[in-house]
């Protein structure tokens, strides 16, 4: 979570790490065949870009794990409530992101869900 969204602080992480436990709880779409944490942050395409190409390296501090717990045990934020994909744009967010509508953003990143028909389990 630090690695993708440190700079937008506790809740930036936490909606990151939601988006991350929905692709998890998802089963559809571009998750499918992601059943655990690190096959969600390593998958390619689609992973953690921080953890893909290899330039973070740090381990999590106990903050960063309290953070993880709260979304791992089902807290969850909007707008990422129900995402399955975020991303930085460097400026205005798009309304979709690979046919899905935006649900919105925080600081930098915009946050995208699927229709729930699409993906019932992550609502």
């Amino acid at each position: 979570m630090r690695a993708e969204a440190e700079g937008e602080g506790n809740q930036g992480m936490l909606l990151v790490g939601n988006t991350g436990v929905n692709r998890i709880r998802g089963d559809c779409l571009d998750f499918k065949k992601v059943r655990n944490m690190q096959q969600m942050v390593f998958q390619k395409p689609g992973g953690f870009e921080a953890t893909v190409k290899g330039y973070f390296y740090q381990g999590a501090r106990e903050n960063e794990k309290k953070l993880a717990k709260k979304v791992i045990n089902g807290k969850r934020y909007h707008p990422a409530r129900n995402a399955l994909w975020f991303f930085d744009p460097g400026g205005a967010c798009p309304p979709t992101w690979y046919n899905q509508p935006h649900s919105g953003s925080f600081k930098s990143h915009c946050f995208y869900q699927p229709k729930q028909s699409d993906c019932p389990s992550v609502y």
